[in-house]
């Protein structure tokens, strides 16, 4: 009994902190989502929450990471952005996570332009690179954003529909 309640416990941690996570870059949100949608289904021997449901929310975890590392590179390869405006978005995202939601919005876009403009010294070319990769993690994570609550949403419906 204890075990059972346990594991509900750290499934439906799982599915928050996931779902946390398709916002804060450090953190594997869809795949924390599938795990604990996979636990809940394993709690119950697969009663309620089945086979499908688990494999559906499989297939848009996969989706969702594809789309997410897709809609960020082209953003930034759309506006010729070089290795150092990549780096400097990855650096910018990281330390926004630590600045709050505004560094999260925010940094990444900074970081591209600062790299952009380390390696070309042209101000109008860092700002588009970092504008472009910056509206590329947004799209990513809107697109994440819906994947997450539907993902969520499926577990709902089939545990308690």
């Amino acid at each position: 009994m204890w075990v059972s309640i346990l594991l509900w416990i750290i499934a439906i941690a799982l599915i928050v902190i996931g779902l946390a996570g398709t916002i804060i870059p450090a953190l594997p949100g869809l795949p924390m989502i599938f795990l604990g949608a996979w636990l809940i289904g394993y709690i119950d021997d697969y009663q309620l929450v089945g086979v499908t449901p688990i494999i559906t929310i499989g297939v848009l975890t996969v989706i969702g990471l594809i789309v997410d590392w897709v809609a960020q590179s082209l953003g930034a390869k759309k506006a010729g952005a070089t290795k150092l405006g990549i780096i400097g978005s990855m650096i910018g995202t990281f330390v926004g996570i630590f600045t709050g939601l505004w560094g999260l919005l925010f940094m990444p876009l900074i970081g591209a332009a600062i790299g952009e403009f380390i390696d070309h010294q042209d101000m109008i070319k860092s700002g588009k690179v970092g504008i472009a990769t910056w509206l590329g993690m947004i799209i990513g994570t809107v697109v994440k954003l819906g994947l997450a609550f539907t993902m969520v949403g499926i577990i709902i419906a089939a545990y308690f529909i």
